[in-house]
């Protein structure tokens, strides 16, 4: 499942359930949707509720980077579970990860 809040200059993706071949998919149309359209200066996507990832996920993550980079935007992964966090990280994207110490960016009101 998929909320996704807009205020014109930063987009949020709340994602929740499962990140897999089947539902990486659709989250990538309705992503790159709204960045098309909101050419966003900061994607963020929440994965609070996200209780499992496989590669896929890792795909839609490279992706979205990709494309909101290509409209001039960075892209941020927040809380992420460790296990998710740790695919991400593996997969050499860990420098979107959120964390406490970010050098590039405060994200502590995100």
């Amino acid at each position: 499942m998929l909320k996704i809040y807009n205020d014109g200059r930063r987009i949020t993706a709340s994602i929740s359930g499962d990140i897999d071949h089947h539902s990486a998919r659709e989250l990538r149309l309705s992503i790159d949707d709204v960045i098309a359209s909101s050419r966003p200066e900061l994607l963020i996507i929440d994965m609070e509720n996200v209780s499992f990832m496989d590669s896929s996920g890792v795909g839609l993550i490279l992706g979205r980077l990709k494309a909101v980079k290509a409209v001039g935007g960075e892209l941020l992964v927040k809380n992420a579970r460790r296990e998710i966090a740790d695919v991400i990280g593996f997969s050499g994207l860990s420098s979107v990860i959120a964390s406490s110490h970010s050098e590039k960016r405060d994200y502590s009101t995100l």
